[in-house]
């Protein structure tokens, strides 16, 4: 499969799940995007159509020696924290047309771990 037809079967995977997922101001949607250097997590409120919380690898609290599962979790438990910091108790989980396993997972646990529910 070359990268093009990847990219384009994630996009629709995507898409199929945005028909039922939304995340609303009680309970925001967490959205994924994976790349193959850095991982990157927002916490959107679909209703108002704005980011309330972000994180990803690329920032100076998530860098770190390990592999990318490793930092994906940092970045996960970075996500949480803030979203907890701003009364956000409770998400619904959209990895991005992802697998859910390795990089996607380790996130979903790192936030998990730090407070937030799914």
């Amino acid at each position: 499969m070359d990268a093009r037809r990847k990219r384009e079967a994630r996009k629709r995977r995507h898409r199929r799940v945005r028909r039922r997922i939304v995340g609303t101001p009680e309970r925001p949607r967490l959205v994924v995007f994976r790349s193959n250097k850095h991982i990157y997590a927002q916490v959107i409120d679909d209703s108002a159509g704005r980011t309330v919380v972000a994180a990803s690898s690329s920032e100076a609290e998530a860098r770190g020696p390990g592999r990318k599962s490793e930092v994906a979790k940092r970045v996960g438990s970075l996500l949480g924290r803030r979203a907890t910091e701003r009364g956000i108790a409770s998400v619904v989980f959209d990895r991005g047309g992802y697998l859910f396993h390795g990089r996607v997972r380790a996130l979903a646990e790192g936030a998990r771990e730090s407070g937030l529910t799914f």
